[in-house]
């Protein structure tokens, strides 16, 4: 026992180091959030402003830094949401292992398949929460020089959801992973999750701006129920400054609330807090059992074909 451990710690060990020695791969994996960064550079910071102040009755204004603060707020709720899944694809090392031939080199080994398997969602899910751990940091900077108005609570839920988030990542790209065999293979999944989880999980514009269809649609995909939660924590602050402070009636409040996805409805009902993270939580959980289960049948054909 205390030897397969020390190779799962050997197994996790190596698998990091290779993905942040592959600085083309690094940089894949912060594509998509640095995309959104230059979105919000160069127009979409000016939408959401103009978009607020759009609710607001003739003579009334919210000062600059709580526009800026909620801005950046909705912005970085985008870049944490994505990348949580976008860079646990990209860190993926099982999949490199496999066209490089280094997965059928360890599976010979002396290392069970159980270890290997576990050693590659492990480094992937460490891998994953570290870079978003950073940018949750950089978020933190960028607030606090433009209108930092988070809570200590905030703060927290905000590194719980993406603990949360970055788990569902690891696991759905681990599943994932387990039917990659090719580089074609490869690169098109990878081109499809980097293209369009931003725009199904609502980071590039909000869910309450699509039809009903793609609405109703995106309220069974977890990935909406986990972006609604970095949005609430990272707007809750500046909306209720925006309420207590400023004297914006509660209902200008809702009304942006619901617009910029800091309420999430299903046919509608009000999903509260702890149902998102539910949603989040027990998706993980399906998800790990499947790939348990698959991985299960993949070394049990792998067996026989052999004999």
């Amino acid at each position: 026992m205390r030897s397969e451990m020390q190779k799962l710690i050997t197994l996790i060990n190596r698998n990091i180091k290779l993905y942040f020695k592959d600085k083309i791969t690094f940089f894949v994996s912060l594509l998509t959030p640095l995309i959104l960064v230059v979105l919000f550079l160069t127009f979409l910071k000016g939408v959401y402003a103009d978009s607020i102040t759009a609710f607001l009755p003739e003579g009334m204004q919210i000062s600059k830094k709580a526009i800026e603060a909620f801005c950046g707020g909705w912005l970085f709720s985008s870049i944490v949401s994505v990348s949580c899944v976008t860079v646990a694809f990209c860190s993926n090392i099982m999949i490199i292992d496999k066209l490089n031939k280094s997965f059928q080199d360890l599976s010979i080994t002396s290392v069970k398949k159980s270890t290997l398997l576990l050693s590659y969602f492990i480094s992937n899910f460490l891998t994953t929460f570290l870079i978003c751990f950073i940018v949750l940091i950089v978020s933190f900077v960028y607030l606090a020089c433009v209108g930092f108005f988070l809570t200590f609570l905030d703060v927290i839920m905000l590194l719980i959801s993406t603990l949360c988030m970055c788990l569902f990542g690891s696991i759905f790209a681990s599943f994932v992973g387990l039917f990659i065999s090719s580089q074609g293979a490869h690169s098109a999944v990878s081109a499809l999750i980097s293209s369009m989880y931003g725009f199904i999980s609502g980071a590039y514009m909000p869910i309450s701006q699509f039809g009903t269809g793609i609405r109703t649609f995106l309220s069974f995909l977890p990935s909406t129920y986990g972006t609604v939660l970095f949005k609430q924590y990272y707007m809750n602050g500046v909306l209720n400054h925006i309420f207590t402070t400023e004297h914006i009636p509660g209902e200008i409040i809702e009304q942006i609330r619901l617009s910029f996805d800091g309420k999430l409805t299903v046919f509608n009902t009000s999903i509260p807090t702890w149902a998102l993270f539910m949603v989040v939580i027990g998706t993980s959980l399906l998800l790990l059992g499947f790939y348990i289960l698959f991985s299960h049948l993949k070394k049990r054909k792998s067996h026989s074909n052999r004999k």
